[in-house]
């Protein structure tokens, strides 16, 4: 296949160290190529003006990041492309009422990925439980019941987990996590998504 990645420059590194495309060709490009026969758009949620791109190439399915948003595109399926996840042994991919589930499987079988799949909602699953497991450890440090490297140990150890929650902060970048938490607080309304303070704080002086 004659694959084209679009989106920020880090993700892309990270595409390029932990995703396996075997004889596949890959194009990097900001603009969509004429004879593409698949689109990795690792940064679909921040433009999501590309999905006009999209619907005007029905046939070229594209594996979007959807987890800050949610799209209901025919060809367009939902993955979860936030950096700190990108080479995870499964791809985790949001299914929209419109999905084709067949498409899918024999697109990832050509690729040779294992993949899950979930209701595309915001947060999708696993950015929605790291996220929320972050919020909680800012919560902690702000009341200053444990460092954050007390934290992260402390994680680690009782959960297995290979990184703690602030290390995954990090990974995943400190305004991802913000904005996810604020598209699962918009869609769910649920209080454990309310972005802590002392996190707002640290985004805020991250921009």
């Amino acid at each position: 296949m004659r694959i084209l990645v679009t989106g920020e420059g880090l993700r892309q590194e990270e595409l390029r160290k932990g995703r396996d495309f075997g004889a596949h060709e890959l194009l990097w490009s900001d603009v969509f190529v004429p004879g593409t026969d698949l689109v990795i758009d690792l940064s679909l949620d921040e433009q999501p003006d590309r999905l006009e791109w999209y619907a005007a190439q029905p046939g070229v399915p594209v594996l979007g990041c959807m987890v800050k948003k949610t799209f209901s595109q025919p060809n367009v399926f939902g993955c979860n492309w936030l950096p700190g996840f990108i080479g995870m042994p499964q791809l985790e991919v949001g299914l929209t009422p419109l999905a084709d589930l067949q498409r899918l499987d024999k697109l990832m079988q050509q690729l040779g990925w294992a993949y899950e799949t979930v209701n595309a909602v915001p947060g999708l699953v696993t950015p929605r439980v790291i996220c929320m497991i972050i919020n909680e450890a800012y919560f902690t440090a702000e009341e200053g019941t444990a460092s954050r490297d007390d934290i992260d140990i402390s994680m680690k150890l009782g959960t297995n987990y290979p990184f703690g929650p602030f290390e995954w902060s990090r990974r995943i970048g400190i305004r991802n996590v913000r904005d996810v938490l604020q598209a699962v607080y918009a869609h769910t309304g649920n209080g454990r998504y309310k972005a802590c303070p002392l996190l707002e704080q640290e985004c805020g002086a991250n921009l």
